[in-house]
């Protein structure tokens, strides 16, 4: 979507481009407004190629650096950079030698979950902005570890909640707020797909064009197999954190956003690999339940062997209220039901939505995103998924992963999600590094 028809839009629905709480950024930024903002792009095979098309097509963007341990998906994508740009970005291999760059003002995180906190951390400690990709950590610790370093660095970091900048969204979400459909106590997510088995793998040498050690960076140190890389990794403990993680953190986002919530009091889990007997270790079916502390609930239910659609869309949310209903299918629009179920509002965004997309199911919408982003660092805009926010979306299905993995209800302090009285279950709170490799803030 070009900028200038998303501003159009804008002033159409009366909508702002920044409703909701965020922070300001005029204190970040040194330099000229119109001074592009130059960015290193970590993890370039999938989603990381994505945003740097992305990127580029910002006129305040310059994609200075790619970085990637795949030597192969870094000469693509910095050859499609070259080619939309005519300027040819440095590839680096170590994440660590590119934020040693003066010129470098921004990180954007691509890369698989479990260098998601690290490398934002290790960011901000090198004084640059971080765009870290949902979720923001591996586990619980870590994302409290990336709140924790950009405050003590000052640094923005944006959590890829791309959601949070629609302007439909954000208009849904004060309407929420403002009491449109009474007091909203319950809001149900799902999200389906249609993903085949990974089969059984086999322990083969590393490609000549992969450095294995450095992709697996922090985590513990696993053998190379044939079926983990370069998207499988998703479903496996050590790097991934499962669907709940990978696009539940989507939904799970609106829906604390629209019920005004932050940590939860109980959470719990059920489900299972079901579908296939293989290396997939996460649930391929999964229903999570989560309590809060003012009366509000919410359940998210993730189906990555059975792309059946729930109220005709693979992706989507739910508000229950005691006035009325809220649909919101995924997108950029809503609909409105009365207590009659009958429906006294629809706010229409024709932009396709493809929840099975495994780069981007809302591709046309990210840039709106990124472009806040952008703005934010420069000092015109307030930033729409600061750390402080992606982290308590981020924590509640990492609870429910938690809980599915120990069996039982998990009871939490609503202060900060921590768990309690559960000594197995805090040992999945945090995890060890690989020998060498320490994570401090």
């Amino acid at each position: 979507m070009q900028r200038r028809r998303f501003i159009e839009t804008v002033a159409v629905t009366g909508t702002s481009f920044l409703v909701g709480p965020g922070l300001s950024a005029s204190a970040f930024y040194k330099g000229s407004p119109n001074k592009k903002v130059v960015l290193g792009i970590m993890g370039v095979n999938g989603r990381g190629s994505f945003l740097a098309q992305k990127l580029a097509a910002i006129p305040d963007a310059e994609i200075g650096y790619i970085c990637d341990v795949d030597s192969i998906a870094m000469a693509k994508c910095i050859a499609n950079i070259e080619k939309t740009t005519g300027k040819k970005p440095v590839g680096i291999t170590d994440i660590r030698q590119l934020l040693d760059k003066k010129d470098l003002d921004a990180l954007v995180i691509a890369a698989p979950d479990h260098w998601h906190a690290p490398a934002t951390i290790l960011a901000c400690q090198a004084g640059k902005h971080v765009y870290v990709e949902k979720p923001c950590s591996h586990n619980p610790h870590e994302g409290e570890m990336a709140v924790a370093a950009a405050a003590k660095y000052n640094r923005l970091v944006q959590m890829g909640s791309q959601r949070r900048s629609f302007n439909n969204v954000q208009l849904m979400v004060k309407e929420l707020h403002d009491g449109i459909i009474g007091r909203a106590y319950f809001a149900r997510g799902w999200y389906t797909n249609n993903r085949k088995s990974i089969g059984i793998g086999k322990v083969v040498p590393v490609p000549q064009n992969l450095n294995y050690d450095l992709w697996q960076g922090y985590a513990p140190r696993m053998p190379y197999k044939d079926n983990l890389i370069h998207y499988n990794w998703h479903w496996h403990w050590n790097w991934g954190t499962g669907e709940a993680l990978n696009n539940g953190t989507h939904e799970i986002d609106v829906m604390r956003w629209g019920l005004g919530v932050d940590f939860p009091e109980r959470v719990t889990s059920s489900g299972g690999r079901f579908a296939f007997k293989d290396d997939w270790e996460t649930p391929d079916t999964q229903t999570i339940l989560v309590n809060f502390p003012n009366n509000t609930a919410m359940s998210w239910e993730g189906r990555s062997c059975n792309g059946y659609n729930s109220e005709g869309v693979g992706r989507g949310v739910v508000f229950y209220g005691d006035k009325g209903t809220i649909y919101y299918g995924g997108g950029n629009g809503y609909q409105v039901y009365d207590g009659d179920n009958k429906m006294v509002k629809e706010i229409k965004d024709e932009t396709p939505v493809d929840a099975t997309n495994k780069v981007s199911p809302t591709e046309l919408l990210d840039r709106i995103h990124l472009q806040n982003f952008i703005s934010a660092i420069q000092g015109t805009e307030k930033i729409n998924q600061p750390i402080t926010e992606g982290h308590k979306s981020t924590v509640i299905p990492q609870l429910g992963n938690i809980a599915q993995r120990v069996g039982r209800v998990l009871n939490l302090d609503t202060r900060n999600g921590h768990i309690m009285n559960d000594a197995e279950a805090t040992k999945l709170w945090s995890r060890e590094y690989a020998p060498g490799w320490n994570l401090k803030v």
